[in-house]
């Protein structure tokens, strides 16, 4: 039935004193700072009213809980609900893995996770926390109605706080955990958040959000065997903050597929956010992951569609939301070409003028001094193949430790440091983040390297005499061994097959490809290279 009879609550108590009428107080034990919301009494009709819209499948107490109050006040609390059909969608997901013996859901709200998880596996403890008594409330209510309270373990508290038994059997994690930004968490929180990250030997951020420490509290949690699946906001996938996440989800978290809604689709009523199911197998650590994006609710289906991005290219990757995005399908007997080499964007220097030279231009030691692609038309020039060395500047890149120098190639070197201090190299951005603000860092030679900015096609070429790249060309790095036959073939395929409309285009017709785009380019399979590469 349609909700009706918003007229007759008109405040929060009013609201408390149906969820009273609706028999919350028969469900588990009510805690004080319940029992003190609401000194009202709701009407025999209300109270009907409502039963009969629960029973229909309506969220009755929640919805009205929103009606009541704006979402400006609802903000700080993280308070956003999920639509039922991404919950049923989740939970179908969940029903498909296995049978939960409990279930565990870290911010309760309504009940709408909770209990639609209580419904659908009958014989499941379900324990549920929130830190707003109101929440507990309309919890207790609805779950009176539904006649799910026997099973129902509510605790009003802080999810990060929450202590779980071990238990025979796997826990379901599910739920939308509070999305609330950095700057309300108390700082006791915060420093909660950076100490239970590094027993787990993460690296965390006090920027991150309250959905990212929800991550790690279940990351505490869960147990090998345990499962589940959280919506949150789409932004962990890129920021620096949600490393941490990121690297939970390709470790011992396991993720399993990430399902990431096209902001058109709007999937919070109340909220302008790209929201991001994420679903994860404790103590698993598959080969691939399922990552896709999907333009409306309706595409999610059963959670169990998406593109395999293997774990290895996740690892290595600072930003996901690259491996959702729409790919043309793949021809039978290809695969990208990140699953075939790593794509690196050559060592920034900082200073160029000071760390590139011409040969023959220092005095320094030979063993500091690479001959390097320095210039993106030193590729367009070279064609096939890098051949020869002659023309190439040398960048100097000195080791952290410089004690192993003999006397004069110290002398030698000290007076460059000098020189460049002058010129106030080591204050530059670059240099003052570096370990040691001397060493530039080259990359290893990479055997194939790659233009990636320019109006034209990239370069794809063979580099025949162990160049090394800086910040104006990418290289690429074989994940597993190949044959210089097989690096040739590659190379040619590329330079033969990529266009600029695979890359990202600026005003002006300048096209880029960053290291993640250009590992997506479908490229023949090994087994099938070597005949492509011969046609």
């Amino acid at each position: 039935m349609a909700l009706t009879g918003l007229e007759s609550i008109e405040s929060l108590s009013d609201l408390t004193a149906l969820c009273f009428g609706l028999g919350a107080d028969s469900i588990g034990t009510i805690t004080q700072s319940e029992r003190s919301l609401s000194r009202t009494q709701a009407s025999s009709g209300l109270i009907e009213q409502a039963r009969q819209a629960i029973v229909g499948g309506q969220d009755f107490l929640g919805d009205t809980y929103c009606a009541l109050k704006s979402v400006e006040a609802r903000r700080p609390e993280g308070q956003t609900y999920t639509p039922a059909s991404i919950v049923q969608t989740m939970l179908a997901w969940a029903g498909d893995q296995t049978t939960p013996a409990r279930i565990v859901d870290p911010g309760v709200g309504s009940g709408r996770y909770a209990l639609a998880a209580a419904q659908k596996f009958p014989e499941a403890h379900v324990v549920a926390a929130d830190t707003d008594p109101l929440a507990l409330l309309m919890t207790r209510a609805t779950a009176a109605v539904l006649g799910v309270g026997e099973r129902l373990d509510l605790v009003l508290g802080d999810y990060r706080s929450l202590t779980l038994p071990q238990i025979g059997g796997p826990t379901l994690f599910i739920g939308n955990p509070p999305y609330v930004r950095h700057h309300q968490i108390d700082h006791g929180w915060k420093r909660w958040f950076l100490d239970k990250a590094r027993t787990k030997g993460l690296g965390a951020s006090a920027l991150a959000g309250l959905h990212v420490h929800f991550f790690l509290a279940t990351a505490l949690h869960a147990r090998a065997g345990d499962y589940g699946a959280f919506i949150t906001s789409s932004e962990w996938l890129d920021v620096n903050y949600g490393k941490l996440m990121r690297e939970l989800l390709v470790s011992d978290f396991g993720a399993d597929s990430i399902h990431v809604l096209d902001p058109e689709s709007a999937p919070f009523a109340d909220a302008q956010v790209t929201g991001t199911i994420t679903c994860f197998k404790v103590g698993e650590q598959p080969e691939s992951v399922k990552m896709r994006q999907v333009s409306s609710i309706a595409e999610l289906g059963t959670l169990a569609e998406g593109r395999e991005v293997s774990r290895a290219r996740l690892s290595e990757s600072t930003r996901w939301s690259v491996f959702t995005r729409v790919s043309p399908t793949l021809p039978e007997g290809y695969i990208e070409l990140g699953e075939l080499a790593r794509v690196h964007r050559g060592a920034v220097t900082g200073a160029n003028k000071v760390w590139v030279r011409r040969d023959g231009e220092t005095s320094l030691p030979a063993s500091v001094l690479f001959p390097s692609v320095t210039k993106a038309r030193e590729l367009f020039t070279a064609g096939d193949r890098l051949r020869v060395k002659d023309g190439l500047r040398v960048v100097i890149d000195l080791p952290q430790d410089l004690d192993a120098f003999a006397d004069d190639e110290r002398h030698e070197i000290e007076r460059f440091l000098s020189e460049a201090k002058k010129a106030h190299v080591d204050e530059g951005y670059i240099a003052s983040s570096r370990k040691s603000w001397y060493s530039v860092g080259l990359r290893a030679p990479a055997p194939i390297l790659a233009t990636y900015m320019a109006r034209r096609p990239p370069a794809f070429v063979r580099n025949d005499v162990a160049a090394r790249h800086i910040n104006i060309a990418h290289g690429l790095y074989p994940r597993e061994d190949m044959s210089e036959e097989l690096l040739d073939n590659l190379a040619r395929y590329l330079r033969g097959s990529v266009r600029t409309s695979q890359g990202r285009t600026y005003a002006g017709g300048l096209t880029k490809f960053e290291p993640r785009e250009m590992e997506r380019l479908p490229v023949p399979a090994p087994e099938t290279l070597f005949e492509i590469g011969a046609l």
